[in-house]
């Protein structure tokens, strides 16, 4: 499973969920973390215990064990934007279903359930959770609505659509209106996959496609013009205005500010 992101030219980023191994060797870290602090305030406890009352030993040792399954856990996902120390390691991160950044209650969510499902029942619960849902998520993820996506991800984006030549004097001229974001990116989409498809369904998807086009530009293309052409023209022709557009916004900022534009 991954989300796509759609950067400004309709150009779709995967951001893919965490592997069920990459999500084991992650939480066996976060175990072996967990395990350390449990033993390392212990030492603290005992110390503690030497000092005082065993009504005061037991105190810190609750304390300890809910610092160190609760607490260090929500600690370090809300200040680290969804990361624990297993997951900084294997460069993975925490975010919301719609791919958006956690928050304390998703941690907390994340790590109260985790007390239950990870260590009263030995993993056994998000085990199976994260080997049947279609993101791998363990059942602390299903409660605060959140998956493990992979933050090391090699970005690749496709070259810029050209301009066909004999489209460039039209375009220049036309008027074309802002498209829907989804019309841009199934645009995009098109031309980056037209050369998998059957002809007859190149053909046809081309075609609609630049109909829906042709609704958000005026005057219409010279006659018998190829549907591709047409989506081709219109896509390069809007990355040229948004790049003039920008530099006209630098120079005026630099004009105001008499220094160079931030």
């Amino acid at each position: 499973g991954h989300d796509d992101f759609v950067t400004g030219e309709a150009v779709a980023i995967e951001l893919p969920a965490a592997t069920f191994p990459v999500r084991m060797l992650s939480g066996l870290i976060d175990v072996v973390v967990t395990v350390f602090a449990i033993w390392a305030l212990s030492l603290v406890g005992s110390v503690v215990a030497t000092q005082g009352s065993e009504a005061l030993f037991a105190s810190a040792m609750l304390l300890a064990f809910v610092f160190a399954l609760v607490g260090l856990p929500v600690t370090l996902e809300t200040l680290l934007q969804g990361r624990s120390l297993g997951k900084l390691a294997l460069g993975l991160r925490t975010v919301r279903d719609d791919a958006g950044p956690i928050g304390f209650r998703h941690a907390l969510t994340r790590a109260l359930i985790g007390v239950v499902e990870i260590w009263l029942l030995f993993g056994v619960p998000a085990l199976v959770s994260a080997l049947v849902s279609e993101r791998g998520k363990r059942l602390g993820d299903l409660a605060a609505g959140t998956y493990v996506v992979r933050e090391r991800v090699r970005l690749v984006l496709p070259l810029p659509v050209q301009m066909p030549p004999h489209l460039a004097g039209w375009a220049e001229h036309a008027d074309i209106a802002a498209l829907p974001d989804p019309l841009a990116l199934a645009l995009r989409q098109f031309l980056g996959r037209a050369h998998a498809l059957t002809p007859a369904v190149r053909a046809d998807l081309g075609r609609r496609l630049a109909d829906q086009t042709l609704q958000h530009v005026a005057p219409a293309p010279p006659p018998g013009t190829h549907p591709e052409h047409v989506i081709a023209a219109v896509i390069a022709d809007r990355r040229r205005r948004d790049a003039d557009r920008l530099r006209r916004e630098t120079d005026l900022r630099r004009r105001f500010s008499g220094g160079p534009a931030l």
